[in-house]
């Protein structure tokens, strides 16, 4: 979970990614943030973001975003 708040927290160091839900509902998040966070992610935890799993519930929060990564560990 640190390396994915570190990759967030660059995007947006004013936002406290720990509780906050609605990353895409409140529009904290928008497409280009989604791009370079899939590019990000990939590249640190060596997963593919499918389009399949591009939906708002898997980016609306950090442990959202973290449970879809660890899904992805275990599909490897």
């Amino acid at each position: 979970m640190e390396k994915l708040l570190e990759i967030l927290n660059n995007l947006h160091p004013e936002v406290d990614f720990l509780s906050q839900e609605r990353l895409i509902n409140d529009m904290i998040l928008d497409s280009f943030d989604i791009v370079t966070l899939i590019a990000e992610i990939g590249e640190v935890f060596d997963v593919t973001i499918s389009a399949k799993y591009i939906i708002p519930d898997n980016f609306n929060s950090a442990k959202n975003l973290y449970a879809l990564i660890q899904k992805l560990e275990e599909e490897n």
